[in-house]
């Protein structure tokens, strides 16, 4: 625990060192607020942040491939991943530290959109349960997003290469399935369950139901664990 809790916050030092994690910030609330100003300043649009989470998924499909793609690409690019795995210290203490280094600037991103919050309530008095709550479903689904991007990062030293793997998988969990549901509808229901952004539609809803939960705890122990055996198997090449 130790290691792994040192590794994260080396990686989250090395994101607030990384040119590249500022432009992405930049871009990230520049977008963000656009959207929230185009959405919620419309005087017909009710006291909530729900359809600015909806499509805040759409932002982050690129937004964290771009902060995941140097996790490990870049270590292996470099020759740094050898002095680490030749350390006294576990490959899962290795990926788990490095997804908690993400998610921690992830968050630290997310942070300057509670602003919105206070925007609202100059006007309106929001409930904050589902704006709460949508903030817990954007975090779960950028931990499934920031996972499966450290899995690409660990299977390619080309970071751009780690970048589009990240979108394209990403996109079978998000897009995908709606086409496949509307093309094969006897499949609508695993397809439901698949996608990310109908069970973060939930969390927007101000619901937080235990299968939603356990959903996105499911998909980022699944790509951790993945990430973890990718991170192994280099050891025997």
């Amino acid at each position: 625990m130790k290691n792994t809790l040192h590794i994260a916050q080396r990686d989250l030092s090395g994101f607030f060192l990384s040119p590249i994690a500022y432009v992405v910030m930049f871009f990230y609330l520049l977008l963000a607020g656009i959207l929230f100003t185009r959405i919620q300043f419309d005087p017909l649009r009710p006291a909530e942040l729900r359809v600015f989470f909806n499509y805040n998924l759409w932002l982050m499909i690129i937004i964290t491939p771009a902060l995941s793609m140097r996790l490990m690409s870049e270590e292996l690019r470099s020759g740094t991943v050898e002095p680490l795995m030749t350390a006294p210290v576990t490959d899962t203490a290795v990926i788990v530290g490095k997804w908690l280094g993400a998610m921690g600037f992830f968050a630290v991103m997310l942070l300057p959109t509670v602003t919105y919050v206070f925007v609202i309530m100059i006007w309106a008095n929001p409930d904050p349960g589902p704006i709460a709550s949508g903030y817990v479903g954007t975090l779960l689904a950028g931990g499934v997003y920031l996972a499966i991007g450290l899995l690409a990062s660990v299977l390619t030293r080309n970071q751009v290469i780690a970048f589009i793997a990240s979108v394209f998988i990403i996109l079978l969990f998000t897009v995908v399935p709606f086409f496949v549901s509307r093309e094969l509808p006897a499949l609508a229901g695993a397809m439901a369950y698949i996608n990310i952004f109908r069970h973060c539609e939930d969390f927007a809803k101000g619901l937080i139901d235990a299968s939603d939960l356990l959903y996105f705890l499911t998909g980022i122990a699944m790509f951790l664990a993945f990430a973890v055996k990718a991170l192994e198997s280099r050891k025997w090449r």
